[in-house]
């Protein structure tokens, strides 16, 4: 199909993704099991200290972990994951996550996404991915 080039299963993924598009995530690329999403950090996701509230940090680190897991196909799901935040974010900040793909074996993987503003490195993510029985939801 014309213009179909480069897409994944994870493209086809995050067009289904309603909560990472809601909060502004964008896809910026996906295939061979990595992964970069980008989203701007609004004053909507601030928390109390006028930082960045690490939920939504967390979001967007596992929505980078998803397309690069779910870069092969078929279907994989988050089993697990965990974050550490090195630097705050502001309102304003664009953060990119770049998630790469570590170890795949059998219906088990795991990935780690370093997110980023510019070059300084805000937090970093270790997602442990399972996919999921007979490639369809579950």
């Amino acid at each position: 199909m014309a213009g179909d080039e480069g897409r994944t299963a994870a493209h086809a993924m995050f067009d289904a993704d309603v909560a990472s598009k809601g909060l502004g995530i964008e896809l910026v690329s996906a295939g061979d099991g990595a992964a970069v999403a980008r989203m701007r950090v609004t004053p909507a996701m601030l928390n109390g200290h006028a930082i960045g509230h690490g939920g939504f940090v967390f979001l967007l680190a596992d929505t980078a972990f998803a397309l690069a897991c779910n870069s092969h196909g078929p279907a994989t799901v988050a089993a697990g994951g965990e974050i550490s935040f090195l630097r705050p974010v502001r309102a304003g900040d664009v953060l990119e996550a770049y998630a790469t793909e570590r170890v795949r074996q059998g219906r088990s993987g795991i990935y780690d996404v370093t997110v980023r503003r510019g070059d300084e490195v805000v937090a970093e993510f270790r997602g442990r991915s399972r996919t999921v029985q007979g490639g369809g939801p579950s």
